[in-house]
Parts: C-alpha cells; structure tokens; sequence
C-alpha cells in the first residue's frame, strides 16, 4: 500500500465514542448471573468438533502503575503471588481441559496482563509444562507474548522461547524522557534496543512494538523524534494506540489530568497524521487498520490479504476461526455462541478455583441476529470489503436485503471517500482503513444514543 495523507478535517469530523468491536456485542452487553450448568452445556457441546483452539492467558501482575494504563492489573513487588497465581491457573486449567475434545489443535497461544513477565523464569516454564501438559501444540502454533523490557533478564526470554513461545510485543509508549516521567514509566531507549536484540538472538519471529499518542508532554516534534527510532529499530508490527482517558473506569488517570500537559485536542490529531504517514511512507509498514501496522511480509499483512484475518480480545488474530479458551482473572473465552468472562478480583478469582467452582463472572449467548452483525463488522474490519453475494453464501441470507438499512446509511461515508460501492460489494478505500471502527458501527443494532455511549474515540 501506498504512502497515506491523512486529511484533518475528516479526523474530526469521525472522531465520536465507539466501540473496538473485539467482540461483538462488545463486553458491556455481557450479563452476571448465568449459571455456570448453562455455560458448561455450551462448552460440552463446542467440544464435539475438532475446531483449533487459541489459549489466552491472563497474567495481571506488575510492580509498578504506568498511569495511562487501562488494563486490568495488580500492582505489587511481592513475586511469591506469580508463583501462587500459576498454580491456581494450573487448577483451571486441569478442570477445563476436562471438558474439552483432547484431539483439538492449539494454534495460537497467547499471554497478556499486566506482564507476563513479572513471573519468574522457573514460573514461565512451570506454566508451559501446565499448557504442555494439557493440550497439543500445532506444530506452526503462533505462540505471542507481552514483555515488559524493564524488569526482563535473558533468561526470561530464554524460558519463553523453551515454551514455545516464537512473537513478542513490548510496550513502548515514547522514548522521550520527559513523557516517560509524566506517564510513570522510565525506559530508555537502551534498554529497548538491548530487548529487542535478546529476540532476535533467540529467534523470535516476530517482535511488536507499542506505542501511545496523545500523553502528557508530546508533541509533533518530540513524537517525530520517537518515530525516528521507531524507524531504525525496525519492529516487524507497531500498535500505535490513542490514549484512552477513562478515569471513570481508571482513576489513576486524574494523575494525568492534574498534570495539565496532556495534548490539545488539534495536537492529538496531529500526531495521528504524523504517525500513519510517517510509518507508512518512511517505514514501508501496511496500515492494517485501527491501530496496528505491519511490514508487508509479516504475518498479519499476509493474512489480511489472504483473507484470513480475524479480530478478538487481543486484537487483530492472523488464525480465523479458532475457539478462545482464556484463563486467569478477567479473561474472557469465545465460542460461535458464547462468551464468558473470569472473576475480575484476584482474591475472588483464586477462591473460586482453589474450592473447585468454575471463576465464571459474566457471559453473553448469541442470538442469530448477533452472529450475522458480527461476521458482517469481523469482514468489514479484517477483509476491508464486502462482497455481497459471498456474504449471502455465508450467512445464509439476502445480505443486501437484510441489511437494506445499513447499506443505505453508508452513503455518508461514501461521499467522504470512506468506501467505495461497486456492483456486489463495497471496499474500504486506504484512508476508510482510519476510520474502520466507524463503519463498522453502521452495522451494530446494539449503539446507544451518541450521547449515552462510553466508550474511547474512534480515532
């Protein structure tokens, strides 16, 4: 793909609340108060294929609070918690391989957090002989995991690839120490780089970069500055994220606020075009969409061009079609007809599983309706078109007549370049890849009224 010029003015005008979509509905539809006997039913029932399996694994813990941060953490120095924490996963992990097909391949292994490598190295490889243990790795799996460059040694790594792991992604941010102080994260460049040489050494396949947009003290000259490692560094993906400021959600936030540095809302969408037409003309990185861009022999580009890419609770995922099973506090598992979310407190988490009751908080079951709109978003959001007729095959409807009402309310986003109609379909222009969220949300029967919606910006 060509070198992107972001036009500003269309920035602002698509700028509104609304969701990610790593799930459709996405997770503020989910219901408490399900019996564990409905899920598990479901969970039998999945169980009768063969299907390939993605494994998430939820690691919350880090020592300290980077202050943007909106995941869903623990924060302590006291490392002995990882080594309880892992064996309580072990717990899990036995009950659920119970229920499931042990013929199921695993395809995609994943550990997120928090840091996974707040564990130690011994924890690491205890927790890969659980997953060893219990399901069969395809011998191609893509196996990604979260590092965090400072509190890492080699041998971290080192356990990490004996797992099996073989892509890791390490937050960033920026490199500019003055954002570093503001944002409670210090992390010279040195260390990255010494990082992500330790990848290369052990042959990791793929290393991510991430970066955040629109923190305290940036602007365009010092974010250019941060680009320009970025550029030497040469990550084979970056997620460039915009920084969420949800302190209703996380009130370590108001640290940021009462800091009053944080970016001017036109300086923010600066940024944003300084990033997508640096990395896309200076780098050679494809813009897959959303946040994420990778160098075009990478996996994920690969896969977007074939047609088989996908989206879920860790963003784009190059295996469609797999089941995710996840474990550990707050992760959550997809089925075709189910959700269903872990306990999001560490003590309540680890009670249910250590008394032998399933760590269930919340789920969602699919109507029919859901899965149409939600294979319609995954395709407009992973494919960047749709083909009418093909749609019809696949979801067993008129497609056009179905969603007669949402093709219509394209026309806007037509005028301003978003998409393109042609006879049978539609394809998302390059400058429409920005603004993905918005179209997909012409498709979602579940939006409140913009003025009700809480969620983060679409760009």
């Amino acid at each position: 793909m060509t070198m992107l010029s972001v036009d500003l003015d269309l920035v602002r005008k698509y700028n509104v609340p609304g969701p990610r979509y790593t799930s459709f509905p996405p997770a503020n539809h989910f219901r408490e108060g399900i019996p564990w006997s409905e899920v598990e039913a479901r969970i039998r029932e999945n169980n009768r294929t063969e299907r390939d399996l993605s494994l998430y694994f939820h690691i919350p813990f880090c020592e300290t609070l980077c202050w943007f941060c909106g995941c869903t953490t623990v924060i302590t120095l006291n490392h002995d918690k990882g080594r309880r924490y892992v064996e309580t996963l072990g717990r899990e992990v036995a009950h659920m391989a119970s229920l499931l097909n042990p013929r199921r391949p695993v395809v995609q292994l994943h550990w997120g957090g928090g840091s996974p490598t707040f564990l130690r190295p011994e924890e690491i490889r205890r927790l890969g002989e659980i997953i060893h243990r219990h399901f069969r790795l395809a011998p191609d799996v893509e196996a990604g995991v979260e590092i965090d460059p400072r509190r890492l040694t080699r041998d971290h790594l080192v356990a990490l690839r004996e797992v099996g792991f073989n892509r890791a992604s390490m937050g960033v941010q920026d490199f500019d120490p003055q954002v570093q102080q503001a944002v409670h994260r210090i992390q010279p460049r040195e260390l990255t780089e010494r990082v992500l040489q330790w990848c290369r050494e052990l042959g990791f396949q793929s290393v991510n970069l991430d970066l955040i947009y629109g923190l305290p003290h940036q602007t365009v000259e010092s974010f250019n500055r941060t680009l320009d490692i970025v550029l030497e560094l040469k990550p084979d993906r970056l997620a460039v994220f915009s920084y969420a400021h949800v302190p209703w959600i996380k009130p370590a936030q108001r640290i940021l606020e009462k800091q009053r540095f944080l970016p001017a809302p036109e300086t923010k969408l600066q940024l944003l075009k300084l990033v997508i037409e640096r990395l896309t003309r200076d780098g050679g990185y494809v813009y897959i969409g959303m946040d994420h861009f990778a160098l075009p022999d990478d996996e994920l580009a690969v896969a977007q061009r074939q047609r088989r890419l996908q989206r879920n609770f860790q963003g784009y995922s190059t295996r469609a079609g797999a089941d995710i099973y996840a474990f550990g506090m707050s992760s959550i598992s997809q089925t075709p007809d189910m959700y269903w979310q872990n306990l999001k407190d560490l003590p309540a988490y680890e009670q249910a599983v250590e008394s032998g009751r399933a760590p269930l908080y919340r789920a969602y079951f699919l109507t029919e309706e859901d899965r149409l709109r939600r294979e319609t978003i995954m395709r407009v959001m992973c494919d960047l078109g749709l083909d009418f007729a093909e749609m019809s095959a696949r979801l067993g409807v008129d497609f056009e007549r179905h969603f007669a009402a949402e093709l219509a309310a394209l026309a806007p986003l037509e005028a301003d370049g978003l998409i393109r109609r042609r006879p049978g379909g539609l394809e998302v222009t390059d400058i429409g890849r920005l603004f993905i969220r918005n179209i997909a949300m012409c498709f979602d029967n579940t939006l409140p009224p913009p003025e009700q919606r809480r969620h983060s910006r679409t760009v």
